[in-house]
């Protein structure tokens, strides 16, 4: 019996793995150890932006109801700026003159007016009444 035991000990020890051995047989290319980096890479991008993240939802929180205030006070008004506006792409940055004017010049300028018809320098003839 004794004879027996030790080389069934011996194969069944062999036949597992060892605890340090990843039981996971490894890609030809490597793709498991790339997508361990950069999980790796993106949980550690992620514990470094929270601070900035969790700061910036709390300055949500304290200008949120200035934000809506302005909204519904000035989206009125933008509305009606945007209609006349219709395709902001036609237009450059705007730029700060000198004088602090500001300009937003087109990118390519509007083609030439149609010619309106001249008045005339004469009066017109009858009684014109006020």
């Amino acid at each position: 019996m004794k004879k027996l035991a030790l080389p069934l000990v011996l194969a069944f020890a062999l036949a597992m793995p060892a605890s340090a051995q990843d039981t996971e047989a490894p890609s030809k290319d490597g793709l498991s150890l790339i997508e361990d980096g950069a999980r790796m890479f993106f949980e550690g991008l992620m514990q470094e932006a929270e601070p900035a993240l969790e700061g910036m939802r709390e300055m949500a929180d304290r200008l949120g109801p200035q934000l809506r205030g302005f909204a519904e006070e000035m989206g009125p008004a933008l509305a009606e700026i945007l209609k006349d506006v219709e395709d902001l792409s036609v237009y450059e940055a705007p730029e700060q003159l000198p004088n602090g004017d500001i300009i937003i010049r087109r990118k390519e300028p509007l083609p030439p007016a149609p010619e309106r018809p001249e008045l005339g320098d004469a009066a017109p003839e009858g009684d014109i009444e006020i």
